[in-house]
């Protein structure tokens, strides 16, 4: 294994077609553009979280026009309320005029108030909330990246075998045309006979028999490979009216495939390295829920100006500020923080229990393909050894039914015998190419840890999770 060609595992096979094809799968397969698009997801999430390490900035502007009031003996008032955006800030002013004798009361022109602020919130990771929530969105990102790698690889596994079950069809196809001749030459002898009175109705219509049935087989073979070919277009991401693969037999070289080291099987397999980021993920999430027991600490500070008029608005006489820092801090919740840190640990257990299961998947997947193929290798053997036997079986009992030693009977016989073990020689062979596809994949298809992006590689403008 370690000596093929990472990413592009089915070379080992050395077949054009099934390379073409495979090499669409990556580019045009529907489901894992749908992981790409989930890998994507997970990245935006990881930039998200990053940004609570940063303060939040705001902008506001606000007019307010408000009437003037007047009261009796000559005195006059005015008032104004002014409100701006974010930054919240009020203000309210008031002016009167002093005594006076006499009459009627008067009212103060409307006043018009302007404001501008900008406002910076920072609420400053002190217990690592934040940090564990980005740890946690990144390893989920890696779950992300490997199962992207997990859905490619099984997505070129599925091709891989239904190519080569395609291809047994078409071998099977060649077998029962020769089969197909074989009996209708047969069936001429044996019917010639019949006209000239040598043999028996009896042959006659067994021979004929054996080669209608022949026949019928040939034409139901057409069926399963039309849906080999359907599954291939769809999994190229065509209409499986669109893709026409030329038939061509199945082939009889296994490659061989070393499985490597148990521990090197860790680092090949994508779904282990999913499993194990999930742990990661989840543990962090642990840290997220420990830093809530914490006070939030947080600080503002508002800077702006209010006034009248415009013209003169940026002026000293106009400005305000402030600057502020809060803290709060639950002090009863009824247990439900510590509730949510033991939902969090059990989750974790979980992860870890997932973990542990997939490995033990990976290792029976690995030692259930290299027993297949150890004795499917028998097998093959044998079944080469059955058919050479009972090719010559079919020869003598057909030459001494020709010499009127054997009724026709027993050549039929051992013709469908032949049929039967050639057939299962076909089987056997497509068997051992599928085991060594299922092997391949389950040692990671040449995939390794080393393609996961590393956590620096994920979403990190800033440099916050750089070693």
């Amino acid at each position: 294994m370690d000596t093929t060609n990472r990413g592009t595992w089915w070379a080992i096979y050395r077949d054009p077609v099934l390379d073409r094809l495979e090499r669409e799968v990556d580019v045009s397969n529907q489901t894992i553009k749908q992981a790409v698009a989930a890998y994507s997801t997970a990245v935006a999430l990881v930039q998200e979280a990053q940004a609570g390490f940063f303060p939040t900035a705001g902008f506001g502007a606000g007019v307010t026009r408000g009437s003037g009031f007047g009261g009796g003996g000559g005195g006059s008032g005015a008032a104004s309320t002014s409100s701006i955006g974010t930054g919240g800030v009020g203000t309210t002013s008031t002016g009167s005029g002093g005594g006076g004798g006499g009459g009627g009361g008067g009212g103060g022109a409307p006043i018009t108030q302007y404001s501008i602020d900008g406002t910076i919130d920072w609420t400053p990771d002190v217990w690592g909330r934040i940090r564990r929530q980005v740890e946690s969105q990144v390893a989920a990102a890696q779950v992300s990246a490997a199962d992207l790698a997990n859905a490619r690889l099984s997505a070129q596994m599925t091709l891989a075998v239904d190519y080569f079950d395609m291809r047994a069809e078409d071998s099977l196809t060649d077998l029962l045309r020769e089969t197909v001749v074989a009996y209708a030459a047969a069936y001429r002898i044996v019917h010639n006979q019949y006209l000239a009175g040598i043999t028996a109705l009896s042959s006659d219509v067994t021979a004929r028999a054996q080669l209608e049935n022949a026949r019928a087989e040939l034409i139901g073979v057409g069926v399963q490979r039309a849906l080999f070919e359907h599954a291939i277009a769809v999994l190229t991401g065509r209409p499986p009216a669109d893709l026409t693969l030329s038939p061509a037999p199945m082939t009889n070289r296994i490659p061989v495939v070393p499985p490597g080291l148990p521990s090197t099987l860790l680092q090949r397999r994508p779904d282990i390295a999913a499993a194990e980021r999930q742990m990661q993920e989840e543990n962090a999430l642990i840290g997220v829920e420990v830093a809530a027991f914490y006070p939030d600490i947080s600080l503002s500070v508002l800077g702006g100006f209010i006034g009248s008029p415009l013209s003169q608005l940026f002026t000293t006489a106009n400005r305000v500020w402030s600057l502020g820092a809060s803290a709060s801090q639950t002090l009863f919740a009824g247990g439900a923080r510590s509730a949510a840190v033991a939902a969090a640990r059990a989750t974790y257990d979980q992860s870890v229990a997932n973990y542990r299961q997939v490995v033990l998947t990976a290792f029976q997947q690995v030692e259930d393909q290299l027993i297949s193929l150890r004795i499917l290798a028998e097998q093959a053997r044998a079944e080469d050894t059955a058919v050479s036997a009972t090719k010559r079986a079919v020869d003598v009992l057909f030459n001494q039914y020709m010499a009127g030693t054997v009724a026709y009977t027993s050549v039929t016989t051992e013709q469908t015998a032949l049929l039967t073990a050639q057939q299962s020689a076909l089987a056997v062979q497509q068997s051992r190419l599928v085991a060594s596809v299922t092997l391949i994949t389950a040692l990671g298809g040449g995939w390794t840890t080393g393609a996961l992006p590393r956590a620096n590689q994920i979403g990190d403008m800033w440099g916050f999770l750089r070693p």
